[in-house]
């Protein structure tokens, strides 16, 4: 079907939502391998950041293993083909994040020491050198504001070890890049220093040994306001939400996502590895959201925001987080928990991984309240972090009925409930997009893999639409025969396909794929707007 039909038909869609709104359907339309690394690294090349330019009917998607960005060309989304690479050594260690406007390609370099200052490079799209700006420590994700005037970058500053000779922990911060003049205010957060006390009364997790509010808050991703003025930024390991005043680079705000409880009815979990079958089921676990990636949206004027409620835990030399409910540490208070001995069990809570640095509530050195990492979920919240809707078990519930045979199977094998006890199929990636006269959220699942498409225009009572998994369980992960590992995901609406029909893209981290789906509506629903699936594919071969 010729774009100039899929865009007349997506216009008389619009038209008629929301009463008329059809229900898309989610196809694989090709995919692009970009081969085997020759580095001693376990995944193949890690296509892990991809972005999309319009212009050039293009996707530039970051290889950290190569230290490159490969730039490929997908005028036919069915064969997406690779044009060149841009090889990014001499700007520093390896790229974290790329992001695409108005023919401006940006890419997060981080330095080759990763304590030190990264990079955010610019190149035409082409791929040719336009300039290069200093940033924060581990520049990761970055994203341009709508009017491309600005690009920001979340400066993680992760430390390189605690407590050891050489630890080094670098401040936090997101730099903000004035994308006509290429200078950097930087927004910090040593404001809030003095303030710790009172944020982790609020229950932002500030833990890190001996590391001031600034050193230890770690901006993970970003989302942008619809009118270009604030900056929403997830702070994954403190399960934070700061907001960013643009204009003056300010950090205006830290607020607590706070916690799951995993103890009522519809938010149950599969807590082990152990158990030799699927057990979704509640227990007296509270889950730390800590999402990856947050979309940002609008519905009668009020801003929301998307989260993929990835978890993630600190692990490093001098100190690590992570342990085991089972490990003989972690003494569960008995008044709590006077089965204590019970949960400890292995097919109970025995081997789910859990925090060590949060639930001591009472400070009398036993846990009072089991806390895990990330919430197996996406969430909707309000502009200042509001929780508005949770999706509770649905997304394990949902994979169990899909795949009872690889249930919460990891991304680099295949072996049945090998995550239960670790963030389950771990949402990472979500994005936002329209299409079909719908209000479209996707999320992707880092571990299991695939992509969930919700309709999200109610955002206090989202409607599950599919689960599409293209995963070969039958191949190697890192094979390069099937997708394994989504990382991070793209929506192209119609008006910017290089076809006219709604695409999503899909950087595969494990895989070292990047695939293209597409968003048509499903015959039923084309038949309701008199577009019946013969006519239909009458008009393909037409045009």
């Amino acid at each position: 079907m010729s774009k100039t039909v899929f865009t007349a038909l997506a216009a008389v869609v619009s038209l008629a939502a929301p009463a008329l709104a059809v229900t898309p359907q989610l196809n694989v339309v090709g995919s692009y391998w970009a081969g085997a690394s020759t580095n001693t690294s376990p995944y193949l090349g890690r296509s892990e950041s991809v972005a999309y330019d319009p212009i050039t009917q293009r996707l530039y998607v970051t290889n950290s293993d190569q230290n490159r960005l490969n730039i490929l060309n997908v005028a036919n989304p069915a064969a997406p083909t690779l044009l060149g690479f841009v090889d990014l050594a001499p700007y520093g260690g390896g790229p974290n994040s790329v992001a695409v406007k108005n023919g401006s390609v940006a890419v997060a370099v981080e330095a080759t020491t990763k304590t030190d200052p990264g990079k955010v490079v610019f190149f035409n799209a082409a791929g040719t050198f336009v300039n290069q700006v200093a940033v924060g420590a581990l520049p990761d994700m970055l994203t341009f504001t709508p009017d491309g005037s600005k690009i920001l970058v979340a400066n993680e500053g992760e430390p390189n070890s605690y407590n050891q000779p050489g630890s080094v922990d670098p401040e936090g911060s997101i730099s903000i890049i004035n994308t006509a003049t290429y200078t950097v205010q930087t927004a910090g957060f040593s404001s809030f220093n003095a303030q710790a006390a009172t944020l982790k009364a609020a229950g932002v997790r500030i833990f890190g040994p001996n590391a001031s509010v600034a050193q230890d808050l770690e901006p993970e991703y970003i989302s942008i306001s619809a009118d270009g003025t604030k900056a929403y930024v997830t702070l994954q390991e403190a399960n934070a939400l700061a907001t960013v005043d643009i204009a003056s680079a300010t950090v205006t705000a830290i607020k607590s996502f706070g916690f799951k409880d995993h103890n009522t009815a519809g938010n149950g979990l599969d807590a082990s590895d152990n158990n030799g079958s699927i057990n979704i089921t509640t227990l007296p676990v509270k889950g730390m959201y800590q999402p990856d990636a947050i979309a940002t949206y609008q519905v009668n004027g009020q801003t929301y925001h998307i989260t993929a409620n990835e978890g993630d835990a600190r692990d490093y030399t001098g100190f690590s987080e992570e342990l085991r409910v089972n490990n003989a540490g972690y003494v569960l208070d008995p008044t709590v928990f006077p089965n204590a001995a019970t949960l400890k069990q292995n097919a109970n809570l025995g081997r789910l991984n859990v925090t060590s640095a949060t639930g001591d509530t009472d400070g009398d050195l036993d846990i009072d309240e089991i806390h895990v990492f990330g919430a197996r979920s996406f969430s909707i919240w309000s502009e200042d972090g509001t929780l508005i809707y949770d999706s509770g078990d649905d997304i394990e519930q949902i994979v169990a009925a899909a795949l009872p045979t690889r249930f919460n199977a990891s991304n680099d094998n295949n072996t049945f409930d090998n995550r239960s006890d670790n963030k389950g199929p771990e949402p990472e990636a979500v994005v936002y997009g329209e299409a079909w006269g719908r209000k479209l959220a996707f999320i992707g699942l880092e571990r299991i893999g695939g992509v969930m498409m919700y309709d999200v225009s109610d955002p206090t009572n989202p409607i599950f639409l599919q689960y599409l998994n293209p995963r070969d369980f039958t191949k190697s992960p890192t094979s390069g025969l099937t997708d394994s590992g989504p990382e991070v995901i793209g929506f192209i609406s119609a008006l910017d396909s290089p076809n006219g029909i709604p695409l999503l893209y899909v950087a595969n981290e494990i895989s070292n794929t990047t695939t293209l789906y597409s968003i048509i509506p499903e015959p039923a629903s084309l038949t309701l707007l008199g577009f019946g699936a013969a006519a239909l594919l009458a008009k393909r071969r037409r045009v």
